[in-house]
């Protein structure tokens, strides 16, 4: 099935809900006919039992009568066949539509920016992604069978009494308005209140998903109990939300069996009343109590119906306020590919504020408040220039912006003012992909999948053969330590890289840009924490990946980047300074602080004298645009 395009997620749930059963129709139409072929088989038992009453028992007509026989279990048995067809391809066809609608939150997901993760918590997505579809699933098999079921069993039986004993059916029609009116209130508190439960649920996983990966630091800090007692207010209000859920349910189960139950009484008093006046024989008395059981049996289903739609809407709804966010970062109509880029790079007038634009951790589509709602302004006016296969160093106190600067360039975020230009094509008017295809990122946070060494070193180049492997580790040097390893590329690496060192997963990460050879690479603190040995390592395979390349240089170790080719330093003012390694020393200002604090602890910061507080904007030649 291709996923559903933007414009269908903008439709009601219940249109977009049925969206989902149109790639499976002729096996969702045989499903149906299968559950009307029951209906059927139970609606003819009844007759057939009070024609054997009636006719063919009192007349001593036997031969009919095994005939008769013969046939009730013929079509018991078809019973059972389309029984076994409802149940596993009726189960399959849920399945399928829960695997489309995952595939479509997945990519969904993959394309929502870096500003969406910062404000959802991974534990609470992965709640849609698994709980509240598998909800779905049941509600998608049983929702339209049963309504299907229950109306044809309803009516049918409402009609065949009507044709023999019109005041049973009285007494049974006068039922479905107080069923429908019960069931239509009870729904829509059932409803909300499986929406809290989901609610609650999410933060179950989030805070299970913290609890686990933080696991080492909570043992380090001995703050086991710590996390239990978080995990458990959690829990509490898991099982309060879930008391209120089913205390509503009890209220409309009860109601419900009342209500069957009295019916049942009313039928026996309707039909002994009857008999007594000789308006009624005890065949179709029989009838009629066979007739009431049927009517009764789509009464349950409908009961099963309303369950499975309080909590498989409850989660489609949360499943459609994702679908319906609007990716903020996206291809422009008409957007180029970047292609045989030189590596110039032109940030022009740039301004970029962190928009709050949802509550930290709620759900999708949350308003924040106002507090929350105000934008956190990191970059102003902010104008660079750096020539291709130049090596620009960032430096600065934390918070100052770097990270940022260098996440606006392949568009993991967009500015809000000013442009800025690879080759003086704006980034915003080429194609995400193409853009993020020519820059590699070598981040300080080594993020490794849990297989294997190779497999990780080839998310560099999806496909990449093996030889091409084990050159992009030779030129990160870690070739050598992979061979040390007992399994050699094919030894797992564990959960975040957990089995592999610290070094070890900065040259993993090395050698997938290796492999990928982008014409620009981004090296984000990607030596910090590590013992001198293991950085000269880190530092001799960053020289040769970022040899020919223009190259962003984010660092804190000052040793790291004398060699650069121009030092910018950036703080919450802007750009501070700009220059060569030994010009900013001489010039005795911020970085000349900055390195003394570093190198030269005795000195103190303060005796370098402080430049004043303005913007230091490198200049850049005029940008062609296209």
């Amino acid at each position: 099935m291709k996923r559903l395009a933007r414009r269908d997620f903008e439709k009601s749930p219940i249109l977009i809900f049925a969206s989902y059963f149109r790639p499976y129709k002729k096996r969702f139409a045989a499903d149906l006919l299968c559950a009307s072929l029951i209906a059927g088989v139970d609606l003819a038992f009844p007759m057939m039992t009070k024609f054997t009453l009636e006719k063919l028992l009192p007349n001593r007509l036997y031969r009919l009568f095994f005939g008769m026989t013969a046939l009730m279990i013929l079509l018991y048995a078809l019973r059972m066949g389309f029984s076994y067809f409802v149940t596993y391809w009726g189960h399959s066809l849920g399945a399928y539509i829960e695997a489309d609608m995952r595939r479509d939150l997945f990519h969904r997901l993959q394309e929502l920016p870096f500003a969406f993760y910062d404000n959802h918590r991974t534990g609470r997505l992965m709640s849609r992604v698994t709980n509240d579809l598998f909800e779905v699933t049941e509600l998608a098999h049983h929702g339209p069978e049963d309504i299907f079921i229950s109306a044809l069993t309803l009516l049918g039986s409402f009609i065949l009494i009507l044709t023999f004993r019109w005041e049973m059916a009285l007494a049974l029609g006068a039922l479905l308005p107080l069923l429908v009116v019960h069931t239509a209130l009870s729904r829509k508190k059932m409803l909300g209140a499986s929406g809290r439960v989901k609610e609650r649920t999410a933060e179950i996983n989030a805070s299970l998903e913290s609890s686990i990966s933080g696991i080492r630091v909570a043992q380090a800090f001995t703050n086991e109990s710590y996390e239990a007692k978080q995990f458990a207010q959690g829990n509490e209000h898991f099982k309060s939300a879930k008391r209120r859920y089913y205390k509503v349910m009890a209220l409309f189960h009860s109601r419900i069996e009342l209500m069957t139950q009295g019916l049942n009484v009313v039928v026996i008093a309707l039909g002994g009343w009857l008999i007594l006046r000789g308006r009624m024989s005890l065949a179709e008395m029989i009838a009629c109590s066979l007739f009431t059981a049927a009517f009764l049996q789509p009464i349950r289903r409908l009961q099963n119906f309303v369950d499975q739609c309080s909590t498989g809407m409850a989660g489609f709804k949360r499943f459609v306020a994702i679908m319906r966010i609007e990716p903020a970062i996206t291809d422009r109509p008409g957007a180029i590919d970047l292609e045989g880029v030189q590596g110039n790079i032109v940030y022009r007038d740039v301004r970029f504020s962190y928009p709050r634009d949802a509550a930290q951790d709620g759900p999708p589509g949350e308003t924040a408040s106002p507090e929350q709602a105000a934008d956190r302004n990191i970059l102003n006016h902010i104008s660079l220039y750096i020539p291709a296969g130049s090596t620009v160093a960032l430096v600065g106190p934390s918070g100052g912006g770097k990270t940022t600067l260098c996440h606006l360039l392949p568009r993991f975020y967009d500015i809000q003012e000013g442009s800025i230009t690879i080759d003086g094509k704006d980034v915003r008017d080429c194609t995400l992909a193409s853009l993020r295809r020519n820059i590699g990122i070598v981040p300080q946070e080594v993020f490794l999948f849990p297989g294997s060494i190779a497999d990780n070193i080839a998310y560099g180049r999806i496909g990449a053969a093996v030889p091409e492997i084990a050159a992009a580790a030779k030129r990160a040097e870690l070739h050598e330590d992979i061979m040390g390893m007992p399994q050699g590329y094919a030894t797992l690496v564990g959960e975040r890289g957990v089995k592999l060192s610290g070094g070890q997963k900065q040259r993993v990460s090395i050698a997938r840009i290796f492999l990928k050879d982008p014409p620009i690479l981004i090296l984000d603190e990607a030596t910090s924490a590590l013992d001198a040995l293991t950085e000269n390592k880190i530092q001799r395979a960053l020289g040769e990946l970022s040899r020919g390349r223009t190259t962003l240089v984010i660092a804190h170790r000052l040793s790291t980047i004398r060699n650069a080719d121009t030092i910018l330093v950036l703080d919450d003012e802007g750009v501070r300074e700009q220059g060569g390694h030994e010009e900013l020393l001489r010039r005795g200002g911020r970085y000349a602080e900055l390195y003394s604090a570093q190198f030269s602890p005795g000195h103190g910061a303060g005796s370098h004298k402080k430049i004043p507080v303005n913007q230091n904007k490198l200049q850049y030649p005029p940008v062609k645009n296209g």
